[in-house]
């Protein structure tokens, strides 16, 4: 895994082992990205669920002001800390470790978001926790794009009573990318 594009091209980054564990590839990040890419310059960017915090520190890469990193797992916190060195995006970077939930109601009146990404653990509906969330929360603005990871399996079929659009939905092999904006 590295860093697709931007001042930090090719660096590499470290990721953790396990069954348990499942970086975005380079592949779907590049894809990703190359549709973010007019979006992403001068971001506030929130990246929950972060894992080794590939996603956040790209966007950091390619111009984003500061990127907030979420992630509750000791050791992956741990990957994102020395990504974040490795890069040298100290000075952006903003590691939270603690749960979602309460990073969420702790960034609460503080902070707003240009870009929120979340790439929740599969099958465990988190997901609709963070949108049901976000769909009253100061932390994103009308024009705030969120994108979620989910399985392809995921079901959306909420979406619309919480008050999202969908902009993009980006299908691959066994996953998805849906783009989200909040209707005030």
């Amino acid at each position: 895994m590295r860093i697709i594009a931007g001042t930090a091209k090719s660096l590499p980054l470290k990721t953790l082992e396990g069954k348990d564990v499942r970086p975005t590839t380079d592949r779907i990040k590049e894809t990703l990205f190359n549709m973010l890419q007019s979006e992403v310059p001068g971001a506030v960017f929130l990246d929950l669920f972060a894992g080794s915090g590939s996603i956040g520190l790209e966007a950091l890469s390619r111009g984003a002001k500061e990127a907030f990193f979420v992630e509750k797992e000791r050791a992956a916190a741990a990957c994102i800390e020395e990504n974040i060195r490795f890069t040298k995006f100290t000075d952006q970077s903003h590691l939270m470790k603690m749960d979602v939930s309460l990073a969420l109601r702790t960034l609460e009146g503080n902070k707003v978001f240009d870009i929120v990404f979340m790439d929740p653990p599969y099958h465990k509906f988190l997901e609709k926790e963070v949108l049901t969330y976000l769909a009253d929360s100061a932390l994103v603005r009308e024009e705030s794009l969120i994108i979620v990871e989910a399985s392809d399996m995921t079901s959306f079929d909420y979406i619309e009573a919480l008050g999202f659009s969908i902009k993009k939905l980006k299908k691959y092999k066994t996953n998805v990318h849906l783009f989200l904006y909040r209707n005030l």
